[in-house]
């Protein structure tokens, strides 16, 4: 049957995607109907039609699925941000199991029967809002003229203007409709992407949750030096800084046209350049409660950080639990950022290694290993398949435990092969994309290691994302 562009059906929800779009077919054919949850039986308008397959944008739910949740935010349609908020949070812990484990099988070849004895339960969240530690909002003008703050609508440079996200931390609306009322009282212009004129680009706020600092940085459409450009900023200080616990206030200045947020340099205007939070590591067999000592981080404005410090703890932890330090091992961290697994690993290890191939994370990793009065851990800057066999091969440093926490597209084949090569014991793998963590587990599997533990962790609620930590034994050591 042949669709055409604007026609009218009604399908049943029967799957979703990875991403979190529902799946559903008419006369055999499927379409793909974002918004939608399975069970549901919608009327559908189609947008695009492909050979083997169809686009529907969602018109009206005729029958809702018992899934089905009226979402906290009014504008989750438009905003690219929450995938699958009309799910109950239940479910949406079930359909990122579910998705794990469907990539394990399919991309990665471990069997049903294996996954059934050795994956643990995913790990949830008490609050699944407001768990955000950093923002960036773009900041525009409506047809008005009057500042706006919000979202990019999924997919587009429109900005959706809503000041009070549900994912990000509460104090973020104050802050956002102080800077919206200051620009629109002094004429201060938004940033227009088409023409490249106006100042102010971009809000990025972030927040320890430990002690509840909070940290503004404004991008500025300028080049390091033009602070002078903003007008009235005496003001926007006084005004920004009366909110509470607010610690540091900072511009970023970004002159490119670019999709880039944030500029190369960056001047603090007032407070400090930096705010603090702190994570502890949590008992992973007794309900994740806190135990021993936390490990204190300072965040500036480009900093690297995990933006869900609530469950970033789990997380951490439960790569500690998978490590299982006796207090002698040598334990190599690849990827390792700001080297926030590197500290939790060097409480319990003999040494820790911490490799990045970016120089201002190896930088704030040692600086964290500082405060933190670490002594054994060292960070290297470079990348490990080039550091790994030098350390292996001259100094002869041995590699005991490995973790990796790669980007989203995985581990580097060179990667891969050196921790082959080096062979150490255990492989505790950190992945934010599980069909790529799956495609390297596969390498890993062939090359003598066989997976032992898989737990996914939910860092980020109403989203289609999910963190998946798994541990793989060399054969030689069972």
């Amino acid at each position: 049957m042949d669709y055409t562009k604007n026609q009218i059906l009604t399908v049943e929800i029967t799957d979703m995607t990875a991403e979190g779009e529902g799946i559903g077919k008419y006369e055999g054919y499927p379409f793909f109907v974002k918004d939608t949850v399975i069970g549901d039986r919608v009327q559908i308008r189609v947008t695009r039609v492909k050979k083997n397959y169809a686009y529907g944008r969602l018109e009206k739910v005729l029958t809702p699925s018992p899934f089905r949740v009226e979402p906290r935010c009014a504008f989750h349609r438009q905003c690219g941000g929450c995938q699958i908020q009309t799910m109950s949070y239940e479910q949406q812990l079930k359909f990122k199991e579910s998705k794990i484990r469907n990539n394990l099988i399919r991309i990665g070849g471990l069997s049903p029967d294996l996954l059934d004895e050795i994956m643990e339960p995913i790990v949830g969240m008490e609050e699944p809002f407001h768990y955000r530690n950093k923002a960036q909002y773009p900041i525009g003008a409506d047809r008005s003229g009057n500042p706006v703050a919000g979202f990019y609508a999924g997919r587009t440079h429109s900005i959706i203007a809503n000041t009070r996200c549900e994912l990000g931390a509460e104090e973020n609306t104050e802050i956002l409709e102080t800077i919206l009322a200051y620009m629109k009282e002094y004429r201060v212009p938004a940033y227009n992407e088409v023409t490249g004129e106006g100042l102010i680009r971009h809000v990025l706020i972030r927040k320890g949750f430990a002690g509840g600092e909070i940290m503004v940085c404004i991008v500025i459409n300028g080049k390091k030096g033009s602070e002078s450009s903003l007008p009235a900023r005496e003001e926007l200080i006084r005004r920004l800084s009366a909110v509470k616990n607010m610690t540091s206030l900072s511009l970023s200045f970004n002159p490119e046209k670019t999709n880039v947020i944030m500029g190369k340099d960056v001047s603090t205007i007032w407070g400090r350049d930096t705010i603090q939070d702190t994570i502890y590591v949590r008992d992973v067999h007794r309900d994740f409660d806190r135990i021993g000592r936390g490990i204190t981080f300072a965040i500036s404005p480009l900093s690297f950080y995990q933006v869900n410090p609530v469950q970033t703890e789990k997380l951490y932890s439960l790569a500690l639990d998978y490590a299982a330090l006796t207090g002698k091992e040598t334990v190599w961290d690849l990827y390792c950022g700001i080297g926030t697994i590197s500290l939790f690993m060097a409480e319990r290890a003999g040494q820790v290694y911490g490799v990045e191939v970016v120089p201002q994370a190896v930088e704030d990793a040692k600086r964290n290993c500082a405060d933190n009065g670490i002594r054994n851990a060292q960070f290297l800057l470079g990348k490990a398949e080039k550091i790994l066999p030098e350390k292996f091969e001259k100094e002869s440093i041995s590699a005991d435990v490995i973790v990796v926490d790669p980007p989203r597209k995985g581990c580097d084949g060179a990667c891969l092969e050196t921790m082959l090569k080096i062979a150490p014991e255990r492989i505790v793998y950190v992945s934010c994309d599980s069909a790529t963590l799956a495609r390297d587990l596969k390498v890993l599997r062939e090359g003598g290691y066989e997976v032992e533990r898989v737990r996914g962790v939910d860092m980020f609620p109403m989203t289609g994302h999910v963190e998946t930590v798994v541990l793989l034994s060399h054969k030689s050591s069972e």
